[in-house]
């Protein structure tokens, strides 16, 4: 694989070591499209070779050298000691996913053109993932199995390639019921795997007792905060009444499109006119989400820092027509009147499609290639609460009961992943946090508690969001008088999606 031409060669070299782990991150998130069409190859041997094949020449910029390092060791602890090609589909999931190639980011017979590539590349990368595919405990493979069966969606059997990718696909789905059915029912991966894992990405040593500790404090702030916030609407009904009312409070169907677009332009606007982040410039549309990412009723697709400049899209997804009439209602509540405004923040402004913005102003391409995942949406979380702050939609208790319900969701995950892969939490128990601590109702709880199994760096999203709020207070004690939130928010955005550890390298600006 050969990397954008112009890059100096020791990242060049550095960076398409990496790609086979990372082709499907580079290509979408990136930009990297001279990588379109291509799968990687996650057969025992193709994971060796990519491991050994790892480092290379070191790089002039320290920062950059620590930050490339991080993911090097991140590929090292996932694949070659939790072996994770090995335990889940979910590496073979991403990297067969077609989804990307409907964003209009190159002429569109380019990308017809790469979409076919890819789905000929298929059955050889299928065939190479279920021999790797040898020790898939059973609640993995079947949380799994919706989302593998789901990136067929929308692949019509009359396109180039199809016949012979539907039909390895479907080798693929049977090799993963038979281990839903036969496979160990110990899904955990341990608590010092799990602690090598969080880790070795982010540049840091980590203590899931101190992080449990963390998680449970931060819970019950949150706890607080939308007790104070349930009070402010109805000071008679208990926390959960009032929000058991809002979320049955919702656009239709066919009206949350439209009230996704409208808050996008009022987010956008609050921020601006607050000065939290420079005028990045930039459009962010609003449609519904591809076949393929239907899983999620909202994600962010950006205008990567490798392409040339166009809409980011803030994907959106209904329910679907076809389903009964409750399930849709239910599904509905994710929109509701109390959460899209928080889910749009997060999203959109400040959170990522203002961070895709400031990527593409970055000269590094270590930073501008390699994003931490922790970073990534621990700034997006970050952003709903600085919405608090900043006095967003102040006279409307709504917004921090969402915020509050969103931030309950991913506190839970933190705790849930450290007890289910420390071997202190069974699933039983997991789900009863996420109904008790998130509020949530049966079968989304359930959903969250399996996510554990195969998505063991979930609780990203607090973590991320803690750090970042840690080192603000760091900013604000070194900085002193200098201290302005656009200030710290510039420093830390330079260094692009950084590693959590690398994170202090943002206070040593020396900007006014």
């Amino acid at each position: 694989m050969s990397a954008s031409p112009d890059l100096p060669a020791a990242v060049q070299q550095r960076l398409d070591a990496l790609a086979p782990l990372l082709l499907p991150a580079l290509r979408d998130s990136a930009g990297r499209h001279d990588l379109d069409g291509s799968v990687p190859d996650l057969s025992p041997d193709g994971v060796s070779a990519t491991l050994r094949d790892l480092g290379g020449p070191t790089l002039d910029d320290a920062h950059d050298e620590a930050h490339l390092r991080a993911f090097e060791e991140l590929l090292r602890v996932e694949y070659g000691e939790a072996g994770m090609h090995r335990r889940s589909a979910r590496p073979l999931l991403q990297a067969l996913d077609v989804s990307g190639y409907s964003r209009p980011y190159a002429p569109e017979e380019t990308r017809a053109a790469a979409r076919a590539r890819h789905l000929q590349a298929w059955p050889a990368a299928i065939e190479a993932g279920i021999d790797a595919l040898d020790a898939v405990p059973a609640p993995l493979a079947e949380g799994l199995l919706r989302s593998v069966s789901g990136v067929a969606v929308g692949v019509d059997a009359d396109e180039p390639g199809a016949t012979d990718a539907l039909a390895a696909h479907g080798r693929l789905v049977g090799h993963l019921e038979r281990f839903a059915r036969d496979g160990d029912p110990d899904a955990a991966l341990g608590s010092s795997t799990l602690a090598r894992w969080l880790g070795a990405g982010e540049a840091m040593d980590v203590d899931l007792g101190r992080l449990e500790e963390t998680a449970d404090r931060e819970r019950d702030r949150l706890r607080d905060l939308l007790a104070d916030a349930c009070r402010d609407l109805d000071p008679s009904s208990t926390p959960a009444e009032v929000v058991a009312r809002l979320l049955d409070d919702h656009p239709d169907a066919a009206g949350v499109l439209t009230t996704a677009d409208g808050l996008t332009a009022e987010v956008i606007d609050f921020v601006e006119a607050r000065g939290l982040l420079p005028d990045w410039g930039g459009r962010c549309e609003v449609a519904p989400s591809p076949p393929a990412r239907r899983w999620a009723t909202a994600m962010m697709s950006w205008a990567a820092p490798y392409e040339p400049d166009g809409p980011s899209w803030y994907y959106i997804t209904p329910p679907d027509p076809s389903w009964e009439a409750h399930h849709q209602q239910s599904w509905l509540s994710a929109f509701s009147h109390t959460t899209l405004p928080s889910t749009t923040a997060h999203e959109v402004a400040p959170g990522h499609f203002s961070h895709g913005r400031a990527l593409r102003h970055l000269d590094s391409d270590v930073r501008r290639s390699l994003h931490s995942a922790t970073f990534v949406e621990g700034w997006a979380h970050y952003a709903e609460e600085l919405m608090i702050e900043q006095g967003y939609r102040e006279h409307d208790p709504r917004f921090r009961v969402g915020v509050a319900l969103k931030a309950l969701l991913r506190v839970t995950r933190l705790a849930v992943a450290i007890g289910v892969h420390g071997r202190t939490m069974d699933m039983t128990d997991a789900v009863a946090r996420f109904r008790d601590d998130a509020m949530l109702r049966a079968a989304p709880a359930e959903a969250e508690a399996a996510r554990a199994t195969f998505d063991p760096t979930y609780g990203r999203y607090t973590w991320g969001k803690l750090e970042l709020l840690a080192l603000r207070d760091g900013a604000r004690r070194r900085w002193g008088a200098g201290f302005t939130l656009r200030r710290f928010h510039e420093a830390v955005l330079r260094l692009g999606a950084p590693p959590l550890g690398l994170m202090p390298a943002a206070l040593d600006d020396g900007r006014r």
